[in-house]
């Protein structure tokens, strides 16, 4: 008989097959019951988290996590889609309504900042292109790079909880949301495939794959 769940690791993290004949219910059974069976092995473990085998739904996906989380001591960091075009699709939704609400403030810089470069903002600010390493973007309100930020960026540098930074390509030196690190930034290391935030919450600061709930209420400037 053929698992209905399977758990392999990889360089990230984990990858997840889920039997796409089974009733979901029984599939949520079936990671429970692998997870609580494999708990002492994966440990107090943060990865990321790789789902193959079924179609899910958004909701779905969240259940699958949840399950995940409630019979294991692991914590995920973020779900990789291995649908490149379903991954575009988000980066070009998200480039599209970014590059509208700078239009329509004016707060923007186009190009590439280097090694050296400091570009600063009384308010928020999208760059369209690339923060190179050695290169730092401050804001009072939110950073938004439509590319790879792999320099330094601090948002809400007034005090603003609230602000937020977001990539396409999370591999920042470092970042700061007033005036509080995200510790796991530094080195260039990649903190997630695909389009990432770092925001504050319950007076951390942490980072998470966007959701295409963000896209809709995105409101930076």
């Amino acid at each position: 008989m053929k698992d209905a769940v399977v758990i392999k690791g990889n360089k990230a993290g984990m990858t997840v097959y889920l039997e796409k004949d089974l009733d979901f219910d029984e599939v949520l059974q079936a990671i429970a019951k692998k997870f609580k069976a494999t708990a002492k092995f994966w440990g107090a473990a943060q990865m990321t988290l790789t789902l193959e085998g079924r179609d899910l739904t958004p909701e779905e996906e969240y259940r699958v996590v949840q399950t995940i989380t409630d019979n294991s001591d692991i914590e995920v960091l973020c779900l990789l889609d291995t649908d490149g075009n379903r991954t575009k699709k988000c980066e070009k939704a998200l480039n599209e309504r970014l590059m509208e609400l700078s239009s329509l403030t004016g707060q923007f810089y186009k190009g590439n900042l280097r090694d050296g470069d400091e570009l600063e903002s009384e308010a928020s600010i999208v760059v369209i292109g690339d923060v190179e390493k050695g290169a730092k973007v401050s804001a009072k309100g939110n950073i938004v790079v439509l590319g790879a930020l792999r320099g330094a960026a601090y948002a809400g540098i007034c005090g603003n909880e609230d602000a937020v930074i977001v990539a396409f390509e999370m591999a920042p030196m470092s970042v700061r949301i007033a005036g509080l690190s995200l510790k796991k930034a530094g080195n260039g290391r990649h903190l997630g495939r695909g389009p990432m935030m770092i925001l504050s919450e319950n007076g951390k600061v942490v980072e998470e794959p966007i959701k295409k709930s963000f896209l809709s209420a995105l409101n930076f400037i």
